[in-house]
């Protein structure tokens, strides 16, 4: 087989192309139709720019793992002017004259932002609402109630004030919507305001700077995007993985429901196995074999970090 068929790709996304584009521009290098499996882990604005996921073939088993990690941000965000989809590709709903406000001061406001708090998303996403695209109902007229939702900042950084132009950089969890959470500080300090430029620079353990820019998805690159395509074992690089025989891993792959006895008595070079300190502890781990990524399991630990008892969440052909 010449071209990848399994893995994930970082891609540096361009801005005025969806997500969805980046996918089919992917699909389109490899020369493959729809029966071959391609997605993406975490949808960016067309607007947006930055590191974007991209899965393929059993690649796109790996999206809840993947879009579950810590996302980082690069956010512009512009006071004095609200907008209905909360960023600049919206219609103005609200302008307001721009007070002189300290960076001090807006450092301070913006730390009521920091830790777990309760998000509304906006009403242009692409959650669903009875079957339908908030966004499409929000197009069509329909007025749309958006249930809020408990997110994580781990870091809210005012990186530059050039009044009324606000650079930050956030670090948050899976599901934070970077729009309403500037829209939510401009309303704080007065004026309102709206998000004006996004760049997405990290996902879980990757990084934008890792990434190819999309512009150079092409069939003259297919080759580069060949050699940039990582394995499903690298694509799960932060979890922890216990590595078994060859017979073991043909038993899992037909169906085989492994116990602790066997990963224990089959295994060889078991990574970071689990400490003490935790009580009924769960966790995924990548079940490996001649390099190549066999299954995720779920392991349960009791107390003393030993093994209980093993599930298994996905299996994955050779």
């Amino acid at each position: 087989m010449t071209y990848p068929a399994d893995g994930i790709v970082l891609i540096d996304k361009e801005a005025g192309i969806t997500s969805h584009d980046v996918v089919q521009k992917v699909r389109s290098t490899f020369k493959r139709g729809k029966a071959w499996k391609v997605g993406h882990a975490g949808t960016l604005d067309p607007f947006a720019t930055g590191l974007l996921i991209v899965l393929m073939g059993q690649g796109t088993r790996l999206s809840d793992y993947l879009m579950a990690g810590t996302k980082a941000y690069q956010a512009v965000m512009t006071l004095g002017v609200e907008t209905d989809t909360l960023d600049g590709t919206g219609r103005i709903v609200s302008t307001q004259a721009v007070p002189d406000l300290s960076a001090a001061y807006i450092r301070q406001k913006a730390t009521a932002f920091v830790g777990e708090i309760e998000q509304t998303p906006p009403v242009y996403s692409a959650i669903k609402i009875e079957g339908r695209r908030a966004y499409t109902l929000a197009r069509n007229g329909v007025a749309v109630h958006m249930k809020s939702r408990t997110v994580t900042v781990w870091a809210l950084d005012i990186l530059e004030v050039d009044l009324p132009r606000i650079n930050l950089c956030i670090r948050c969890s899976s599901g934070t919507y970077i729009r309403s959470l500037t829209a939510d500080l401009g309303r704080l300090l007065g004026p309102g305001g709206h998000l004006t430029a996004l760049k997405r620079i990290e996902s879980g353990s990757f990084h934008v700077d890792d990434a190819l820019c999309s512009k150079k998805i092409c069939a003259q690159n297919r080759a580069v995007l060949r050699q940039r395509t990582l394995s499903l074992r690298t694509a799960l690089s932060g979890m922890q993985e216990i590595q078994v025989d060859k017979g073991l891993a043909q038993k899992v792959r037909h169906g085989y429901q492994p116990t602790v006895d066997d990963l224990l008595l089959n295994s060889h070079g078991i990574q970071s196995e689990p400490g003490g300190g935790t009580d009924n502890r769960v966790r995924s781990i990548k079940l490996i074999s001649q390099d190549k990524l066999v299954a995720v399991l779920t392991v349960h630990q009791t107390r003393g970090g030993c093994y209980d008892r093993v599930s298994i969440e996905k299996v994955f052909s050779d």
